[in-house]
């Protein structure tokens, strides 16, 4: 008995060792494993499948083929569920239970007796609190995403999840698309399983953690139901068993070089403004913290190299066809630190030595002949968002990129629900309209910054306007809107201060969010602000009372490595 087994570490705690390691075998072999293969190093396999999330729908046939892979390589699969998180299925928003899935993830790969861990996940929130329970368990992990959407067709035209959600939503409440047609694209805008069809979320955190050397080299963008994502799958139970034997903890390979390595990537593909969220988050965990003003010179030196909706034309199918996150990686070389390792244990430099066999350039353009030449994302401040806001300028409006106009507010989401189609609602074009109370702590921080345009001007055929909130927007959204404003109104951010009629000033040249008011005029206004109270119980009391502000990730300040 005094042989250490992979069943032996994290013995359950009866106070005597011996006694706590014959019983775990007694009770794992009642479920019809030999002594020999209990021998073998155990790698979990974290699953996070649910009904109420058709991103993970073949996620019992991934969890097959990386199980094939680990037997192959001489280990030990170990299948447990997590929290899963369906983007689309939960309320208030997903990003309030990201850190209720990561204490989870986190908590069960450090109580299990698992050598290595492999994370299967793919749904907007889901790969973010993967990472951050990973890192934070310090067991060697591998990311696994489950890949993206295939495109659907009605009526001759090509039709993803969910740019184009939003983009024939808007045509309805327009006027333009029927009710019976509106139904028909219902029908045909997700077609498959898998994430978001275009560069949202999903896909941006997919690519990003290639990027950061968390998953395999050219698994972020191929598709749910392409035959390489099963032979993916098994070749990353495979390196998960060789990753055991390392012992590589994802701290080592989650580094400020690999971070912003993920950052130049996440600029480059026009990712997600939900992206800088999770990479705050992210390098919370290792100690580290992500500067919205490094992130601005990082974008500024960062050319925009890939044309997916919601910004472009193309699909993440396009994507993995025109060479994937290889192919911008090799394009983005001279900006990369390239010692960074990955959970392959080589370095990018060995990784990009052989450049890509082909590329596409109508999907993915060379450096020299970007699409853009600076990043999509950008921070703004002023006495707006004094820790800082976010811009999207690759699906921004140029024409508004430089705009003062008259302040339209809306104190929250249901007065914004109650008033945005009112026809008396007192708006123009060239106004600013203005979401509070609608951050982390205010109402979870949910995807509601992409405030519709007002049915009487969308009506009259206007696409676009400035709106700022401190809530979030989906990565398919596009539009000139600022989020993420920090400090939140629900905490006493001055956004929350704004009354309708107010003038705001923005300026991308300046980086500059401005309401045209005195310090004295705001502060006189600031001690009439009453917060709202903290609710009596359960998850949502922990949540109010211990979420950081957007600049730190949104996660839990007793999570963050000090």
């Amino acid at each position: 008995m005094s042989r250490r087994t992979g069943l032996d570490e994290r013995l359950t705690n009866y106070g005597d060792p011996a006694f706590a390691r014959y019983l775990r075998r007694a009770f794992a072999k009642s479920m019809g494993y030999s002594g020999q293969m209990l021998d073998r190093p155990i790698v979990g396999v974290a699953t996070a499948a649910s009904d109420f999330n058709n991103c993970h729908r073949l996620t019992p046939e991934l969890t097959e083929a990386v199980e094939r892979g680990v037997l192959g390589a001489g280990g030990l699969p170990l299948e447990f569920p997590t929290i899963s998180l369906g983007e689309v299925f939960l309320s208030p928003t997903s990003l309030v239970f990201r850190n209720l899935m990561a204490m989870d993830v986190e908590e069960m790969i450090r109580a299990q007796p698992m050598s290595a861990v492999v994370l299967i996940g793919g749904c907007d929130k889901t790969v973010p609190a993967q990472l951050l329970g990973a890192v934070s368990a310090g067991v060697p992990a591998i990311q696994l995403v489950v890949g993206p959407m295939m495109t659907g067709r009605y009526r001759g035209e090509r039709l993803g999840a969910c740019t184009d959600c939003r983009r024939f939503w808007a045509r309805y409440r327009s006027g333009e698309v029927s009710e019976p047609e509106i139904t028909a694209v219902e029908d045909t805008l997700a077609v498959t399983a898998g994430t978001c069809a275009v560069m949202g979320t999903a896909s941006t955190m997919a690519c990003l953690a290639e990027a950061l050397g968390m998953s395999l080299p050219g698994s972020a963008a191929v598709p749910a139901v392409h035959a390489d994502r099963l032979r993916i799958a098994e070749a990353t139970g495979a390196e998960a068993v060789r990753l055991s034997a390392a012992g590589t903890a994802p701290d080592r390979i989650v580094t400020r070089q690999a971070l912003e390595n993920a950052i130049r990537v996440l600029l480059a593909i026009g990712g997600s403004t939900n992206a800088v969220i999770h990479l705050a988050a992210i390098a919370g965990r290792v100690g580290l913290s992500l500067d919205l003003r490094r992130l601005n010179e990082l974008s500024d030196s960062t050319p925009v190299l890939v044309d997916l909706k919601p910004t472009g034309q193309h699909y993440m199918e396009d994507f993995h066809a025109a060479g994937g996150v290889h192919a911008v990686l090799h394009e983005l070389r001279p900006l990369l630190d390239l010692q960074c390792r990955s959970v392959t244990g080589e370095t990018l430099e060995e990784r990009l030595r052989h450049p890509p066999a082909f590329v596409d350039r109508a999907v993915i353009r060379s450096f020299d002949e970007p699409f853009q030449p600076v990043g999509g994302l950008l921070a703004l401040f002023g006495n707006l968002a004094p820790n800082g806001a976010i811009l999207k300028r690759s699906a921004a409006d140029a024409r508004l990129v430089e705009h003062e106009g008259r302040a339209v507010v809306f104190a929250g989401l249901d007065d914004l629900a109650a008033r945005i189609d009112d026809p008396e609602l007192d708006v123009r074009a060239d106004d600013v309209l203005v979401l509070q109370n609608a951050g982390p702590v205010g109402a979870g921080m949910p995807e509601a910054g992409y405030l519709p345009i007002p049915a009487r001007l969308a009506r009259a055929g206007v696409k676009d306007m400035v709106r700022i909130s401190d809530a979030r927007m989906s990565g398919t959204a596009f539009g000139t809107v600022i989020l993420h404003v920090s400090p939140e109104c629900a905490i006493g951010g001055p956004l929350g201060l704004v009354r309708s009629g107010d003038r705001i000033r923005v300026s991308v040249k300046e980086r500059r969010l401005d309401v045209l008011l005195t310090e004295r005029e705001l502060a006189s206004r600031r001690a009439a602000v009453a917060r709202p109270p903290v609710p009596a119980r359960g998850y949502a009391r922990l949540y109010a009372q211990s979420v950081l502000g957007a600049e730190l990730g949104c996660d839990f300040d007793f999570l963050r490595r000090a």
